[in-house]
């Protein structure tokens, strides 16, 4: 079995992009930050504060998310929203996703075959 760090490593290279793409889905609803922190952890998404906001500066940066302040409140809040480049960005990814998705599983039912089968 491979040593934790390198494990480690190689996790944190796969989730990268899953983190753009759930940031992407997530925010085609208006969200600051913090909440978007709050609720990619309860989804699932282990993404450090010192990780996100530079990720959501990158994307806006791109023209993937749009932003606007909230100054209502009594403490400032950066709102950022998933663009309509940032929406077709999203459908892209998701369409990929979703073949790759299908072609691990019959990678895993192929294999799951040649096992039973007796075969290496």
């Amino acid at each position: 079995m491979p040593d934790d760090e390198l494990v480690s490593a190689h996790l944190q290279e796969l989730r990268r992009g899953t983190v753009v793409l759930a940031c992407l889905l997530i925010l085609e609803r208006p969200n600051y930050g913090y909440a978007l922190l709050d609720q990619l952890e309860r989804s699932g998404f282990a993404v450090d504060a010192n990780t996100l906001y530079p990720l959501l500066r990158r994307l806006e940066k791109q023209g993937l998310l749009t932003s606007d302040w909230n100054t209502e409140e009594s403490r400032p809040r950066k709102f950022y929203r998933t663009s309509d480049q940032g929406k077709a960005l999203a459908d892209a990814l998701r369409r990929d996703w979703d073949a790759l998705d299908g072609a691990f599983r019959a990678l895993n039912d192929d294999s799951a075959l040649n096992v039973s089968k007796g075969e290496p």
